[in-house]
């Protein structure tokens, strides 16, 4: 356990280090590392993994000149990406950010790394024109994508790739999804605008922010007033649209926010299935918090004889595994895990 308090941004830099290097080593983020998080810290840390995870390639590129050779502690690697994202986003505290990038250090590989971490970002804050200028004529970290997702962009996009990469490289916006079963948008809205928070109608039930905010700061959150939830996800319960009553099944189903989606909309029984009992355990936590009802079960949904009963559904979602090339910027952890065969496998999975 870190002895490091869980308010500095020393906590945070060495929680983000710690799932960064998760994801280099093929976890997901859909896993729940950030759940795992201290709850006041989870937000700082939030922003430090993907910022840092967004920009791939960015960071790399900066310590093959900052240092002689490679780290063989990857954690140690994976802080000094996050402490220069911080660094290049926060250029007012780079003191503060050098000093407790150091401190996170010393809870990592019984500490030998502090004074390397010093000198590494100290050094960077020395060279940063020179670095960015070599950084910006370098097409491949300037993408911050990998090589052959832009070639295949080009390839596929030869005009408008360019605007491809740089949506791929923003932050996403952030929507909500009002539950109707428990008030009206408008009426959410308003209690939006009374706390201060702008926010604009997107399709059926949703709410468009005007910027991203903790979902600790959304009035009734914790009560299941609101989810949050991308305006295109949104469109998929209205689409399936099943009548009250029906059986559906939602066949990979984590997060839970489609299955919670159908049924905020109507009372069905409703089978959601996932492949973890980890992400089956978030798709429970989110009907709880929403007060919601459905039968949870970890499955794979192509292996009939491990979980049919032989009774027909009424209707079937299935929110198949893709690459999350069209949701990078939602999911930017994508553009460290896929590789460039994956599009013919997730391609004859969803066939």
């Amino acid at each position: 356990m870190s002895r490091l308090p869980t308010d500095s941004l020393a906590y945070a830099l060495l929680q983000a280090a710690h799932i960064h290097a998760a994801v280099i080593a093929g976890q997901s983020l859909a896993d729940g590392h950030l759940a795992r998080v201290d709850a006041a810290a989870r937000p700082a840390v939030q922003d430090l993994v993907y910022g840092s995870l967004r920009r791939f390639g960015r960071g790399d590129f900066l310590l093959c000149r900052l240092l002689s050779h490679p780290l063989a502690v990857e954690e140690i690697r994976c802080l000094l990406l996050v402490a220069l994202y911080r660094l290049e986003t926060r250029p007012e505290a780079a003191h503060t950010v050098v000093d407790q990038a150091v401190r996170a250090a010393g809870e990592l590989a019984t500490g030998r790394f502090g004074g390397l971490v010093n000198g590494v970002l100290r050094n960077y804050l020395r060279r940063e024109t020179e670095l960015l200028a070599a950084l910006a004529a370098d097409p491949l970290a300037s993408s911050q994508h990998p090589a052959w997702w832009l070639a295949e962009l080009q390839q596929s996009y030869p005009e408008s790739w360019p605007a491809i990469v740089a949506a791929g490289n923003a932050p996403p916006p952030m929507a909500l999804r009002v539950n109707l079963r428990r008030g009206s948008r408008a009426e959410y809205e308003e209690r939006l605008a009374g706390e201060g928070i702008a926010a604009e109608p997107v399709g059926e039930a949703g709410l468009l922010l005007a910027r991203p905010l903790p979902v600790e700061r959304l009035p009734g959150f914790a009560a299941g007033l609101v989810s949050v939830q991308d305006p295109g996800a949104q469109r998929a319960a209205a689409l399936l649209d099943p009548q009250p009553g029906s059986r559906v099944l939602d066949a990979c189903a984590a997060p839970g926010g489609k299955t919670a989606h159908l049924l905020e909309r109507a009372d069905l029984d409703l089978l959601a299935l996932d492949l973890k009992p980890s992400r089956c355990r978030r798709v429970s936590e989110n009907l709880a918090r929403l007060d919601l009802s459905a039968t949870v079960r970890a499955a794979d949904c192509v292996r009939l004889d491990d979980w049919w009963d032989g009774r027909p559904f009424d209707a079937v979602l299935a929110d198949v595994p893709c690459t999350a090339s069209g949701v990078v910027r939602r999911n930017p952890d994508a553009k460290w895990l896929r590789r460039a065969e994956d599009i013919a496998s997730f391609a004859a999975g969803q066939a």
